[in-house]
């Protein structure tokens, strides 16, 4: 088993806090997760992959991602937040002419070893 952390099922509450210059977005007070920054290039794409170990939080930063979760494709734009829960297949891609950049606040133990690949392009395992 890999998940020795929380995992919530849902989305966990994005907490928006005012301030006199302007405001700013919480999306993990205090709690056990893993952020990572992730860019894909133009013309490339994550595998088909889901996590046994975590759930994952995905800020879109850049207008043009394109994200699969389950059986659905969608593009999203700045600011969209996609929950992927655990054991949900998910590929992030960029089609466009300029790389995606997308903020990744994992939630439960981030692990290589926990992804299981359904489809790659680079022929990982």
């Amino acid at each position: 088993m890999y998940a020795t952390k929380p995992i919530p099922e849902i989305k966990p509450e994005v907490k928006m806090v005012t301030r006199p210059w302007g405001s700013f977005k919480q999306y993990a007070n205090n709690e056990d997760c893993t952020v990572s920054l992730m860019t894909v290039l133009p013309g490339q794409r994550l595998s088909l992959q889901s996590h046994k170990g975590r759930a994952e939080l995905w800020i879109v930063l850049d207008d043009g991602a394109i994200i699969q979760t389950g059986d659905e494709i969608k593009e999203y734009n700045a600011g969209d937040e996609i929950w992927i829960p655990v054991n949900e297949r998910h590929r992030l891609s960029s089609q466009g002419k300029h790389p995606i950049r997308v903020l990744e606040v994992a939630f439960g133990n981030w692990q290589q070893d926990d992804i299981t690949r359904y489809s790659d392009d680079y022929n990982r395992g």
